[in-house]
């Protein structure tokens, strides 16, 4: 029989926030994982990096000050800096859990880059910030190295883009992953943003949002359903309010009209309901399943979570 194939796109509770943390996170994501490949499913898994990002520009940028003669690390090279350290720890966690369960699957992580339009509209109005907090002087350098500042309550922060990914550039090596049935970790963090030059690729100065790569991941690959993971166990309407009220299934149809309604917080559920919209209205035969970790074994029964279909 024919193994189910899914893209698990895993959200910071699978990761922690600091290396610590990750260590220990990583193995309880680990036996959720491994309990899906026992169940008969084809993994190809993608993650967030946003806590493990920061911190390494965080580094980089404290490495440049003590240092001058440093060079500081652009936030491409921190991006590839992430996904190989977290790449590293989920994929000898999913290994070692997968062994002890007498599954001999091969488990790989691909450095990946995606494209991204240079005239898109994110560029010109960047909003994620990254990094520390900085001082109005440092901040000051930042806007006189020509990158975007944006002030808080406790300083200023970095801000960088987040363009629309236009194309996975290792597509073809995880195709040929998964059709030999490995499990594959890819698009880490959103993946590499890089601009297409004449015989070249240019890293850009920006994230890409990993809800929106996990959807483009699952239609590239026609996976049959895409499981979001993130740290409720099903989607809500009127999140956080007395008469918040669990949605069990939801069409494609459905979802653009709680939209409309903005039921959806950005930056938590709504990338992830688009997300959703975009993959099924690629793979209309396909499902979304939006659950928790912990929820993840019952959810892919049919029994938790929340299934969005076309």
């Amino acid at each position: 029989m024919a193994k189910k194939k899914i893209v698990v796109s895993l959200g910071h509770d699978a990761l922690g926030y600091t290396t610590l943390e990750q260590w220990d996170a990583v193995k309880i994501t680990a036996k959720a994982l491994a309990d899906l490949v026992e169940a008969g499913n084809q993994l190809t898994i993608t993650h967030s990096n946003g806590p493990q990002v920061s911190m390494i520009h965080k580094a980089m940028t404290e490495l440049r000050r003590i240092y001058p003669d440093y060079s500081p690390a652009p936030m491409c090279v921190c991006s590839a800096m992430s996904q190989g350290y977290v790449g590293f720890d989920i994929q000898n966690s999913l290994k070692a859990e997968l062994i002890s369960r007498g599954i001999s699957t091969a488990v790989s992580t691909i450095l990946t880059q995606v494209t991204v339009d240079p005239y898109d509209p994110a560029f010109y109005e960047p909003d994620k910030a990254i990094g520390r907090y900085m001082t109005k002087a440092e901040a000051e350098l930042e806007l006189s190295k020509g990158n975007y500042v944006t002030e808080e309550e406790q300083g200023y922060r970095r801000v960088v883009a987040a363009p629309k990914p236009l194309a996975i550039v290792e597509l073809e090596t995880i195709q040929t992953l998964v059709h030999a049935e490995q499990i594959v970790i890819a698009c880490g963090g959103g993946g590499i943003p890089v601009i297409e030059q004449p015989h070249a690729l240019q890293g850009a100065s920006a994230v890409i949002e990993k809800d929106s790569i996990a959807g483009k991941l699952a239609a590239d690959l026609q996976a049959e359903q895409l499981m979001i993971l993130t740290k409720v166990d099903q989607v809500y309407l009127n999140y956080g309010t007395p008469t918040q009220t669990g949605i069990d299934t939801m069409t494609v149809a459905q979802a653009k009209q709680y939209i409309e309604e903005k039921q959806f917080e950005a930056g938590t559920m709504l990338p992830k309901i688009e997300a959703a919209i975009a993959y099924l209205e690629k793979v209309p035969t396909g499902s979304v399943l939006i659950t928790s970790i912990s929820a993840s074994k019952e959810a892919a029964k049919g029994n938790a979570g929340t299934l969005i279909t076309a």
